[in-house]
């Protein structure tokens, strides 16, 4: 197996027993692994989460899936990210916006 870049500007590593996932830009990613799937852009959930917080990211998500907008979550120690699929991202902004969440316009490029 290959090493994980984590040289790039942008990556998250996610591994359990069973499996070892790597999200990267496109650019950055390997041209070979068992399983890829392209497409996907991102939003960050604004400011530094406090693990007291409660029910935030299952407030976005309950709202995406009201829309029928599927999610890929990922956390870190600060914050969360919400990528949908390239699609529905226009979607995504505006259902968020009319059920009074605040959605700067400054977006992650997770493709160019």
């Amino acid at each position: 197996m290959k090493a994980v870049n984590l040289d790039v500007p942008w990556v998250f590593v996610g591994k359990t027993d069973t499996e070892l996932s790597v999200v990267y830009l496109v650019e950055h990613a390997p041209a070979q692994s068992l399983a890829r799937e392209d497409g996907w852009r991102a939003f960050r959930v604004a400011g530094q989460m406090d693990f007291g917080l409660t029910g935030v990211l299952a407030g976005l998500s309950a709202v995406l899936a009201q829309a029928a907008i599927s999610i890929f979550a990922l956390s870190t120690f600060d914050t969360d990210y919400i990528l949908v699929k390239e699609e529905k991202f226009t979607k995504a902004l505006e259902v968020l916006e009319l059920a009074g969440y605040e959605v700067p316009r400054a977006i992650l490029p997770l493709e160019k």
